[in-house]
């Protein structure tokens, strides 16, 4: 083969696995998009299905918490018996269940197909990550984590203004769901035609950890259950759950260390948490993502329950957020390259700064006019926001080793989900306690505002120690 030769394969090779991401990352835009472009469409559900509160709940946080429960399982299923084939059956299953939950006759049948809908968010989102690792080296891995950072902080962000925009256009809530078909079966045929094919490596007598499996996922679900029903279980008895996830989560990790000892392939090798980059990453997931999610949230739903927004104009007061977002990651994907976690600690600068903004505007311009007041606050958060998420999944996965790669993403993931839910728990439990008691709806934002603002404020802390003892940046 001639030097041409090599160079042309060589271009077309690279130009199939950037093809081959842009897969990727559609179909996690899909899925993650679904966790809040749902919350704006609550309301026209509630009228269109009179769906009971408890109902409406669980289409939230069932969808939250399937989701969540799947992430390292079906990393650690992608790892061991292909990524592709797993994303495949997680894409089918996304669209299928998408059509199901646009023709629920009730409120109930939308609930078990938004659980299914979560089980095939999980099955997709870790193998994202995983084909990465797989198709990608050096710097231009780290360009495609700063992508992948990119779609996480975006399709969250931009789901109020895509949800009002649907429900405007379309007039019924039920195209929230069916955006997913095109969407889905699109993806499926690039990804059958573009994904790469691989014969996963497996270690003599390596093989799925059910036990680990069944301990993780009960762990889990203790510990989402009562965050994910917080508003749904009145009374504290729900909390008695929590020590029991402690001590089911306690005997996974036993587990889990029994399983690598004995080289019994683990569900998460545990030496992931050796690297110090995957750590603190996985952490800073963990605390910021509670304060990132219930920011809109809460203000979403403060525009429509108290100052008379529609779908789409609750959404569209939220595009600032989105913005920023959308145009920081892309830029943070490029600069996290040469300074590393600094970059971080200046976008959660950026975060807190936005809120506090927005926290000023809601009590100096009352009124429907806050919509207006607070965009310019919005925008600083969102940007900082960007600057985060994007560039700590760089970080956190970069320096991950290719066979691990799908569990480690889909450790990381795992975090994110249960930080969100712990956030919109703790935010919503706050402002609607406040509303309860007969308080002013600005007052009650902005005291769920300031809850999310302690989270941010807690990552910053991590953020900061870190850079503060000489983490190093990412290398091409």
């Amino acid at each position: 083969m001639t030097t041409v030769q090599q160079r042309e394969s060589a271009r077309v090779a690279d130009d199939r696995r950037w093809k081959a991401l842009a897969v990727c990352l559609t179909a996690g835009f899909m899925t993650l998009l679904d966790t809040s472009i749902v919350n704006v469409a609550l309301p026209s559900m509630e009228r269109g299905l009179h769906a009971a509160q408890a109902d409406l709940s669980w289409v939230i946080s069932g969808y939250a918490l399937t989701y969540g429960l799947v992430l390292v399982p079906a990393g650690r299923l992608g790892d061991l018996r292909g990524r592709r084939e797993t994303f495949l059956i997680g894409v089918a299953l996304f669209t299928a269940a998408s059509a199901a939950c646009g023709l629920a006759p009730s409120g109930t049948w939308l609930v078990v197909f938004r659980l299914l809908q979560g089980v095939a968010g999980g099955l997709i989102a870790p193998q994202g990550s995983g084909l990465i690792q797989q198709m990608f080296q050096g710097a231009q891995r780290a360009r495609a984590f700063a992508a992948f950072g990119s779609v996480v902080a975006v399709s969250t962000a931009v789901g109020p203004l895509a949800g009002g925009v649907l429900i405007e256009l379309s007039g019924s809530w039920r195209w929230v769901f069916y955006v997913n078909l095109p969407v889905g079966l699109a993806v499926f045929a690039a990804a059958l035609r573009l994904l790469p094919k691989s014969v996963p490596r497996r270690d003599p007598g390596e093989g799925f950890d059910v036990p680990g499996v069944l301990l993780l996922g009960a762990g889990a679900l203790a510990l989402m259950l009562p965050l994910v029903q917080e508003q749904a279980w009145p009374g504290r008895r729900k909390w008695l759950l929590v020590p029991f996830a402690v001590v089911l989560l306690v005997a996974f990790w036993a587990w889990e260390r029994r399983q690598g000892r004995l080289r019994k392939g683990p569900l998460i090798d545990l030496r992931l948490f050796a690297l110090r980059s995957f750590t603190l990453g996985a952490l800073m997931s963990l605390v910021y993502f509670p304060g990132f999610t219930s920011v809109l949230f809460v203000y979403t739903m403060f525009l429509q329950n108290s100052m008379g927004y529609n779908a789409l104009a609750a959404g569209v007061a939220a595009m600032p957020f989105a913005v920023g977002s959308a145009a920081a990651a892309l830029v943070g994907g490029r600069l996290v390259v040469r300074y590393g976690r600094r970059l971080v600690v200046y976008g959660l600068y950026g975060v807190a700064l936005g809120l506090l903004g927005t926290v000023a505007a809601v009590q100096l311009v009352p009124g429907d006019g806050v919509g207006w007041a607070a965009a310019l606050p919005l925008l600083l958060a969102g940007t900082g926001s960007g600057l985060t998420v994007s560039p700590n999944t760089t970080l956190t996965l970069a320096r991950v080793p290719v066979r691990r790669a799908g569990a480690a993403g889909g450790v990381l993931q795992t975090g994110q989900r249960i930080g969100s839910a712990a956030g919109i728990a703790a935010v919503g439990a706050v402002y609607f306690a406040h509303l309860a008691n007969h308080g002013r709806s600005a007052t009650a934002l902005q005291l769920g505002l300031a809850t999310a603002l302690l989270f941010v404020v807690t990552a910053l802390v991590l953020a900061v120690a870190d850079v503060r003892s000489g983490s190093p940046v990412v290398r091409g």
